[in-house]
């Protein structure tokens, strides 16, 4: 199955989110440059703090917790010095071109805890196959949001049906190494339906996937029928992935094409407004 994972600075909806079956809470300290490159997008940009960590910690001391850190930069070694402390199982590093950038991370960190490299750069996956080779990466995640943008695409799912992210998948599936990319809405949502990236996930054998901000909707209230929301779309998500596992060669190529359909319609129709 795939680890599912959710971007929170919230205890409470950690707590929620982990109950209900996320297998990994993410905190997300990325803010050095990121209002100039997404800011004109319908995206979140998270307004986590260091003092988030911690409080996030506490509520899933048993859970998974993956800490985005800043772009390298001259406070990279104080920030993992700080969140270290708070004992996080993943540290992700953003925006890096070269391997010497996540060499350095990586050093820093020097094996206290594992680091994925979130490749969403084109220099970095460019330079795909020398990062799954550096001492201290544990898994790599695509990042195509920034990706797209850095290849001036013009939809963030284009990299999925132009082969680039099938060529990035083998090379890090040749290094035996696990793999993520992209996010996913739930199930029957999204520009690009949830089931059908859920099935190019499993066509491709990735490893895990970052839950939309659809699965936030509704889910800090008071009302318990809202608060088990989230549980409900997960599992939802769930047996749709047990389902899509059973694929045939042919049903999965038949998905494929689907996929492809929608996002060259998708980009058609934003080159041509």
């Amino acid at each position: 199955m795939l680890d599912l994972m959710l971007i929170t600075n919230k205890p409470k909806f950690a707590k929620i989110a982990a109950d209900a079956g996320v297998d990994r809470i993410f905190v997300d300290l990325e803010i050095l440059g990121k209002q100039d490159r997404q800011g004109h997008l319908d995206t979140v940009i998270s307004a986590h703090n260091m003092g988030d960590v911690p409080k996030v910690r506490e509520a899933i001391p048993d859970a998974d917790m993956l800490v985005r850190l800043n772009p390298l930069h001259e406070g990279t070694s104080e920030e993992i010095e700080t969140v270290l402390k708070y004992q996080p199982d993943f540290l992700m590093l953003p925006m890096f071109r070269t391997p010497e950038e996540l060499s350095k991370f990586c050093e820093m960190v020097d094996g206290r805890v594992r680091v994925i490299p979130l490749v969403e750069t084109p220099e970095a996956a460019e330079s795909l196959d020398q990062l799954t080779t550096i001492k201290g990466v544990h898994e790599i995640y695509i990042g195509l949001n920034d990706l797209h943008l850095g290849l001036k695409l013009n939809f963030i799912f284009e990299p999925l049906i132009n082969g680039m992210v099938d060529r990035m998948s083998a090379t890090i599936k040749n290094a035996r190494l696990p793999f993520g990319f992209g996010g996913i809405a739930r199930i029957g949502e999204g520009q690009l339906p949830g089931e059908l990236v859920l099935g190019e996930h499993l066509r491709l054998e990735s490893n895990s996937v970052i839950l939309s901000r659809t699965f936030h909707r509704g889910i800090l209230s008071d009302d318990p029928a809202l608060t088990g929301k989230l549980k409900y779309e997960i599992d939802k998500l769930r047996e749709v992935e047990e389902y899509l596992g059973d694929r045939t060669p042919d049903q999965v190529e038949l998905d494929r094409k689907k996929v492809a359909q929608i996002v060259s319609l998708i980009i058609a129709s934003r080159s041509n407004p």
